[in-house]
């Protein structure tokens, strides 16, 4: 029997489902509006802890730090995944199954575009195994309640390209928006939008509006970035303004408490910011996309540590800002 949670998710999409055949059968064209019809937050109660970051793990192993354990350990964040995560299906399953048991909503970052940022490797394979991928990953969340974070930097960085790869980039993101936004009917989805540094946000505007933005939840800013709360509602803002409204967005506060410094990889004195929350208008939500603590990659602080790795070290100037 399922849970009352994941009872009133099923009612939601029988009900979208009926709304679509509907629509075919009556010839409604396409509004270009959000296809998702449940709404996350009223399916769950609060933000989900994962207690299989690598945060969480490395208090297991030191329970002596009780202030990296409450400060960043105890907070819930972005759980990333990509090429490195294996059944891509089956970990996206067991994630959001583990969240929904607990009455919590779990956050994903989607980030296997082939190439990687700016190519410098990594991601899938091809056009094909990107498809495939995150199939996958619509098919491990189905109708449990989520927020995904699509590709980081795929759209705002896309000028790292050659101008003749980017229409294949853009039709990946818009293939993977129309699937999300049609076969996850409770999740939230953000397409990234880079952050307060990405250009002219009318140009990240119109990219936006090629991968189809309008038919998810809306944008993300400043994922696994340094700038303040208030540039990025600025940013937001112009961006929403170029869109001419009727979308959302987020931000991610983890790590932007003294703002930028002007580098997006293990700065100094940087600070944790604002805890995971729902925000006020025009924001959704404040996030933790990177989990305070994790590496940029080898450089700053850490010169020689890789990207995602753990480090108490850097944990531990994002609690003083020192």
């Amino acid at each position: 029997m399922p849970t009352p949670r994941l009872g009133r998710a099923v009612l939601l999409v029988a009900a979208g489902l009926l709304l679509s055949a509907a629509l075919v059968v009556f010839g409604r064209p396409d509004t270009g509006l959000a296809e998702a019809t449940g709404d996350p937050l009223k399916l769950t109660n609060g933000f989900y802890v994962d207690p299989g970051s690598a945060a969480a793990a490395y208090v297991r192993r030191h329970p002596e730090d009780t202030e990296l354990a409450t400060k960043i350990a105890g907070q819930a964040s972005a759980r990333w995944f990509g090429m490195w995560s294996g059944d891509v299906k089956a970990g996206v399953a067991a994630y959001t199954m583990a969240a929904d048991r607990a009455g919590k909503l779990p956050v994903l970052v989607a980030d296997n575009l082939p190439g990687g940022p700016c190519g410098i490797g990594g991601g899938a394979a091809s056009e094909a195994a990107y498809r495939a991928w995150i199939g996958g990953l619509s098919d491990g969340i189905g109708v449990r309640p989520a927020v995904v974070v699509l590709e980081p930097d795929a759209l705002a960085r896309l000028d790292c390209f050659p101008p003749a790869e980017w229409d294949g980039r853009i039709a990946m993101l818009k293939y993977a928006v129309g699937l999300l936004a049609v076969k996850n009917p409770n999740t939230w989805v953000y397409l990234d939008a880079g952050n307060v540094g990405s250009g002219d946000a009318k140009e990240i505007a119109r990219r936006l509006r090629l991968a189809d933005v309008g038919k998810v939840r809306g944008f993300a800013l400043n994922t696994a970035n340094y700038f303040t709360t208030a540039e990025s509602v600025a940013r937001g803002t112009a961006i929403l303004q170029a869109l001419g409204g009727g979308s959302h967005f987020i931000i991610d506060t983890s790590r932007n408490g003294n703002g930028s410094d002007g580098s997006s990889c293990n700065p100094p004195t940087r600070k944790l910011g604002t805890p995971p929350a729902v925000a006020t208008s025009p924001v959704d939500l404040h996030l933790w996309l990177r989990t305070p603590g994790e590496s940029d990659g080898p450089c700053g602080q850490t010169p020689t540590l890789p990207i995602r790795t753990f480090s108490p070290l850097l944990a531990h100037h994002l609690i003083t800002g020192t």
